[in-house]
């Protein structure tokens, strides 16, 4: 089977930040060959968000570290933040849709629960294509997509953008309906 277009999928040698410019640009590139106008980003502090509206024209979402999370790893910085919204992105910070909320809880003191499960079966893939698939849902259930079009789901590694998918989205409620359709960009 092919794509339209035949683009082969970007894997690279070593996850992380240093490949956010190459799965931006990639991105960006499948997103105008399949006519695709929205693009969720995961960003801890805003920069990859930023970053992303140097290359991509449609409608940006940054989705953030839910606020309990903040502490441990770090928060959106408030600057970043205010120059991504002067470009149009919204910025979208809640529960994650997997592994967090009540589910992390549970997970925290020895029980597992099936949205981590769900979550480790993407982590076989690569971090970025759980992040990537739960930005997507955070966006869908606050109602920020446009649930009728494909969407690409940009993620990362630590940091950074190192993933990249195209995406028939779904509500968290209907998550079986969420569909994978291609992989852009992935760390080996």
């Amino acid at each position: 089977m092919s794509r339209s277009g035949d683009v082969p999928t970007a894997v690279f040698a070593e996850a992380g930040a240093g490949n956010t410019d190459a799965t931006l640009q990639a991105a960006a590139e499948r997103a105008e060959t399949l006519a695709i106008d929205q693009l969720v980003v995961a960003t801890s502090t805003g920069r990859t968000a930023l970053r992303a509206t140097e290359c991509f024209d449609g409608r940006i979402i940054a989705v953030t570290l839910s606020a309990g999370h903040w502490a441990t790893y770090c928060p959106p910085e408030p600057e970043t933040i205010a120059a991504c919204a002067e470009r149009g992105v919204e910025v979208l910070t809640c529960t994650h849709s997997l592994f967090g909320g009540i589910d992390g809880a549970i997970s925290s003191v020895g029980g597992i629960a099936a949205s981590e499960i769900i979550a480790r079966t993407y982590y076989t893939i690569c971090q970025g294509a759980k992040v990537a698939v739960e930005c997507v849902l955070m966006a869908a259930d606050a109602g920020l997509l446009e649930m009728d079009r494909e969407v690409i789901g940009i993620a990362g590694t630590g940091g950074g953008a190192d993933t990249a998918l195209v995406l028939s989205p779904a509500f968290s409620n209907t998550f079986f309906d969420l569909r994978i359709r291609e992989i852009i960009a992935k760390p080996r």
